[in-house]
């Protein structure tokens, strides 16, 4: 088995890495996922790989994670994302997409609806409201798009986020 090529540069105490993930709606929900040894949710996606292009990288990882082919929608933001994790700081290009996933992809607001061994981390996927409040409530970085969730962009944005803007607005 080849040896995956992530884009993931450590400096120090410092990282970077870009990561690509997916915005999947149903019936007023939309999906999201976490590690179960994190308190946090984020929306599903990875980092890219050396010599894939952003959609064939949500595509893989929708493969690998969930086991469906996504359909990739339109580019709603291009993301510099600074924050802190795990005792490092953290630059990364993200870019967020929307997305369908096909509909035999179990559907239930009521609990986690797929589980999944990647790498070290135990994942789990269930859908949340696709609510300002739902999303504040879950605690899903970056927090911006709990901010844009009821009101996607129309157009691609480009956005620096860091830790805590919101608190500064």
């Amino acid at each position: 088995m080849q040896k995956r090529k992530l884009i993931r540069l450590n400096a120090g105490h410092a990282r970077f890495q870009v990561r690509v993930a997916g915005l999947a709606f149903r019936d007023g929900y939309v999906l999201v996922h976490r590690a179960v040894h994190e308190s946090f949710w984020t929306f599903p996606g990875g980092r890219a790989e050396i010599g894939e292009t952003s959609e064939e990288t949500l595509r893989r990882e929708m493969m690998e994670e969930l086991g469906v082919t996504a359909t990739v929608g339109r580019l709603l933001w291009s993301v510099e994302n600074f924050f802190h994790y795990e005792q490092l700081d953290w630059h990364e290009l993200g870019l967020y997409y929307l997305m369908d996933i096909p509909a035999e992809f179990p559907f239930d607001p009521e609990r986690i609806v797929h589980r999944i061994q990647d790498g070290d981390n135990d994942l789990e996927f269930k859908w949340v409201r696709a609510t300002r409040e739902a999303l504040v409530a879950l605690d899903i970085p970056p927090y911006f798009i709990a901010e844009e969730i009821e009101n996607l962009p129309l157009t691609s944005r480009h956005l620096v986020w860091r830790d805590g803007d919101l608190d500064r607005a």
